[in-house]
């Protein structure tokens, strides 16, 4: 109340704070998706849509969007805060290429696959750049790329290829036992019965024999 009482409603300080408020309340998905949907359009009236709160606050939105099964929303949510991100804090910024990385979640979930690959590229291209080819972030957008191939165009070999770059990523930065090396293990061995690789996956095998057991 300090804010809005000083600042006004609709100051940047009352608004960043009615929005920390709704996200630790303990109301339903429902009932905080509503609430953020409305605030994201105070806030834009009030701030644009180019500004640092707004944007964060787009940003959840999707996120929960996303979370509640509602892919379609998300995507319309996450364009618009890339449009703005982009603008505000530069295409190869974090926080621009998470969101980019989101939005190619909301079209593989839609099954457009082809604008998800173009969003996973996209957030590639940027976290080589900004973080280099073998940091686990950027192994993680490998691993997006692999799940399309393989289960949104059935490219196994494409698939197998990014896979196998990003499993031996992980093993060199995290280790064999890592949880998300062993999550990509899994993916791969996935891809491999997929595509009747019985010879990968023996090596596979050897190479990691906690993975689930399968038959060869």
């Amino acid at each position: 109340m300090g804010y809005e009482e000083e600042l006004g409603l609709d100051s940047e300080k009352a608004l960043q704070l009615t929005y920390k408020l709704i996200c630790a309340t303990g109301m339903s998905k429902g009932e905080k998706i509503e609430k953020l949907k409305a605030l994201v359009e105070r806030m834009v009236g009030a701030l644009g849509e180019e500004n640092v709160v707004t944007l964060d606050t787009l940003n959840t939105l999707g996120v929960m969007l996303k979370n509640n099964g509602e892919y379609e929303e998300a995507r319309k949510v996450y364009e618009r805060c890339v449009a703005g991100q982009e603008k505000v804090l530069g295409e190869y910024h974090k926080d621009t290429l998470a969101t980019v990385t989101n939005l190619g979640v909301a079209y593989n979930r839609l099954k457009d696959y082809e604008k998800a690959l173009e969003c996973y590229e996209r957030a590639l291209k940027g976290s080589e750049k900004t973080l280099g080819k073998t940091h686990p972030e950027t192994l993680v957008t490998v691993m997006n790329i692999a799940n399309v191939y393989n289960v949104g165009s059935e490219n196994y070999g494409k698939a197998e290829e990014l896979y196998q770059r990003a499993l031996e990523g992980y093993e060199a930065q995290l280790g064999n036992d890592h949880i998300e090396t062993m999550r990509c293990a899994e993916n791969y061995r996935e891809c491999l019965k997929s595509s009747g690789n019985s010879a990968g996956l023996i090596e596979l095998k050897r190479s990691h024999p906690n993975v689930e057991s399968y038959d060869t």
